[in-house]
């Protein structure tokens, strides 16, 4: 009979073993043991206090050599007070303890709604299920959107709306930021977004009975401009260098910052959009709110013209972002880079 619940949460309560539904290929499993878990490993820590300040040149060549190197990097003295983070963290936690009649208002297996409440990654496409129900939230500009989202928790709105509106200050100044890093103007990469996109999900990842054979999400690149993940105390997150998976620890009062698709194409091939995955526990439940920033749907996306010369030619060629997320939301979370079906075949020139 639990097999019928529509999401995870309701499910997970109850199983003592993985159902067969969300069991993984034995050559596609996180093998946990060969993870990388020093923190020798781990992605680059950037201070961002004297962005604005003495320390701004040599803050952006870290943020270049992260972007070009790593892919990921995480930020502390990032601006945004604690307690708008903590009040984050809070009301996703209580969302998803909230009785299953009321969370469930909030469901939905279309992709195109703009808030909505689901399981898995995209359950209409995908044959083997991820351990994760998921609350995604459309949020710029935040009045378009404000009006369909949960008003329980009664605070929801509110806190998150002010959630949002400081991480979307916090991605301005690394967009910025990472536009210099590349030897452009400052608010080149944000124009060239067209009007913007934000949106952001609560990920609730519940305790596992067998973590070995299942995902929380499997590995997969994001499909938009910039991501900043902000996660709970649990390890969870693990990111691809040099072919080995590294946990990425939680540290508290940083967020993780990490390069999409379409920063590089943008770059031309500069940065890198790099792989990573979320992997489960059989203790605690596990809490992530990923922000999302992109281009609008019509807005086109290539290389920065100042970066494509003969000796660089142009990787990439021009598309609009909604002609990206379509494929990429189509093929669900398949381990090739969907970036590949966007390069310029140099063997047909």
């Amino acid at each position: 009979m639990a097999l019928t619940k529509l999401l995870l949460t309701d499910l997970a309560s109850d199983v003592k073993y993985v159902p067969s539904n969300y069991i993984r290929p034995i050559s596609d499993r996180p093998n946990l043991a060969a993870v990388d878990t020093s923190t020798v490993g781990s992605i680059p820590l950037i201070d961002l206090e004297g962005l604005h300040g003495p320390n701004h040149s040599d803050i952006i060549k870290q943020i270049g050599q992260a972007c070009q190197n790593d892919g990921f990097f995480q930020v502390k003295n990032h601006g945004i007070p604690e307690a708008i983070v903590d009040n984050m963290l809070r009301i996703a936690s209580e969302f998803f303890q909230l009785p299953e009649a009321e969370r469930l208002k909030n469901y939905s297996d279309d992709p195109s709604k703009t808030t909505r409440l689901s399981t898995s990654f995209n359950v209409k496409t995908e044959r083997v299920s991820n351990w994760r129900d998921f609350l995604r939230l459309h949020c710029h500009p935040l009045e378009n959107y404000v009006h369909e989202w949960p008003t329980n928790p009664p605070s929801f709105r509110e806190d998150v709306a002010k959630y949002c509106t400081s991480v979307r200050g916090l991605v301005l100044r690394l967009v910025e930021a990472i536009s210099e890093s590349l030897g452009l103007k400052r608010d080149s990469i944000e124009k060239s977004l067209g009007k913007h996109g934000q949106h952001m999900a609560l990920n609730y990842y519940p305790p596992c009975p067998q973590p070995e054979l299942t995902y929380g999400l499997p590995g997969h690149t994001d499909p938009n401009l910039i991501t900043v993940l902000l996660q709970d105390q649990v390890p969870g997150l693990q990111v691809l260098r040099n072919g080995k998976w590294v946990a990425v620890n939680p540290i508290p009062k940083t967020f993780i910052v990490n390069i999409g698709d379409q920063m590089q194409v943008i770059s031309n091939d500069r940065y890198k959009s790099v792989l990573h995955r979320a992997v489960v526990n059989c203790t605690k439940e596990r809490i992530s709110v990923p922000t999302f920033y992109c281009p609008s749907p019509d807005a086109v996306v290539e290389p920065a013209k100042e970066l494509v010369n003969d000796k660089n030619p142009a990787v990439f060629k021009s598309f609009t972002y909604a002609e990206y997320y379509e494929k990429f939301w189509d093929r669900g979370l398949a381990t090739e880079c969907c970036l590949d079906m966007f390069k310029i075949d140099r063997t047909m020139l």
